[in-house]
């Protein structure tokens, strides 16, 4: 088994920047006390934090990553202590792909983890509608493959601790009973895309795994959790990154789609917290995780325009409806191909289980969370300009 350190100089890794160690697997970390996680999809918003939640709590963390001709990596950098030589003692990155069964099943048996954390995904809804096929194959089969790996792993070393499974599922999967609100761990499914449907296939196999093997497998439902780590192609950073651009004047305007589709957007530091907690229970449950508030993507620019100092008026309805500044600006623009083929116009989250059972709940505010991606995109157009 080949295992990759990352290269960490605060920009993409380049092929060439790898550097591959030889493992053979037969004593990976055996011989270190320290709890051991693998996370797929580690160089992601919501890996990254939870690889420094782990971290810092003493896991040896490993990640795996697809292999590319380049790499990301830049959410991984800070938590390299070898800055020089790109390394750390508690984090490896790993090459493997959801839809390879063989590679998750050597991942399996060399690391052997006490706790898996399956964050990778084909994770954004409007390409799942152009790349179905692909998104069902990875979020879906993908998860599959992964706890039959895992069931392979602890069939055949029957004496090895019992390794805790987490699934990270979506509010997506509610989809057509958003009208069913707050949403929460009883509300009936209904998705409405083929992400959401290759996620509730996998949430599915979750509670199948569990109640057929007695696996400690379990879902989190986690409602929309972002951060200044949010991928660029989705609204939330759109939003974010556009709203800054704006205020160095590197656009006059942007589009989008659906404004008055609300959701309940939390952020993703809170949000690693009670991942962790939901994998700590003595018995596997499932829970909803959700700040309990729900606001409009109108309402999200309302607040970015506002760390800039911009107050938005719109005008208009439908595909003509326009936001302006107090200026007279055109600042947004409606554009009909950033429309959903089916639409989710409402979730918002009960937690009620996480706040009794796990003793969770958020501590950033929408506004913080909005100021924050703002600020942080201002800052990273700054470093560019100067670079």
């Amino acid at each position: 088994m080949m295992v990759l350190q990352a290269n960490q100089t605060g920009h993409d890794a380049k092929a060439s920047d790898i550097v591959l160690a030889s493992n053979n697997g037969s004593n990976c970390h055996e011989s270190s006390e320290n709890p051991r996680a693998l996370i797929t999809g580690i160089n992601g918003q919501v890996g990254s934090y939870l690889a420094e939640l782990l971290i810092a709590k003493g896991y040896s963390v490993h990640g795996m990553i697809r292999r590319e001709s380049s790499l990301s990596s830049i959410r991984l950098t800070h938590l390299y202590e070898d800055k020089v030589n790109h390394k750390s003692k508690n984090l490896e990155l790993h090459y493997g792909d959801l839809t390879d069964g063989t590679s998750l099943l050597k991942l399996i048996t060399n690391i052997r983890p006490h706790e898996v954390y399956n964050l990778a995904a084909q994770s954004h809804v409007k390409i799942s509608f152009d790349m179905a096929e692909m998104t069902g194959d990875t979020n879906g089969l993908g998860t599959l493959r992964l706890l039959e790996a895992i069931r392979y792993y602890e069939t055949t070393f029957p004496g090895s601790a019992k390794i805790k499974f987490y699934q990270a599922s979506t509010s997506e999967l509610f989809g057509g009973y958003a009208d069913q609100v707050p949403q929460n761990e009883h509300t009936p499914f209904h998705p409405r895309s083929p992400y959401g449907c290759a996620k509730l296939y996998a949430h599915s196999l979750v509670v199948n795994f569990r109640e057929s093997y007695k696996m400690f497998s379990v879902n989190g439902i986690l409602f929309n959790h972002e951060s200044p780590r949010r991928g660029e192609n989705f609204v939330t950073r759109k939003i974010s990154r556009s709203v800054a651009e704006i205020k160095l004047g590197k656009r006059e305007f942007f589009e989008l789609g659906n404004l008055d589709s609300r959701r309940d957007w939390g952020h993703t530091r809170d949000y690693v917290n009670a991942i962790w907690l939901i994998l700590q229970q003595p018995i596997p449950k499932d829970y909803v995780i959700a700040t309990g508030r729900s606001h409009s993507v109108r309402e999200f620019v309302e607040e970015a325009f506002k760390v800039i100092g911009l107050q938005i008026i719109w005008f208009g309805a439908g595909l003509n409806e326009v936001g302006v500044d107090q200026e007279g600006k055109i600042r947004v623009k409606v554009c009909e191909k950033y429309f959903r083929p089916a639409e989710v116009d409402h979730l918002v989250g009960d937690a009620s289980l996480a706040r009794t059972e796990l003793g969770w709940k958020p501590t950033i505010s929408f506004e913080s969370l909005v100021e924050e991606m703002v600020l942080a995109d201002l800052v990273l157009l700054d470093q560019a300009t100067k670079a």
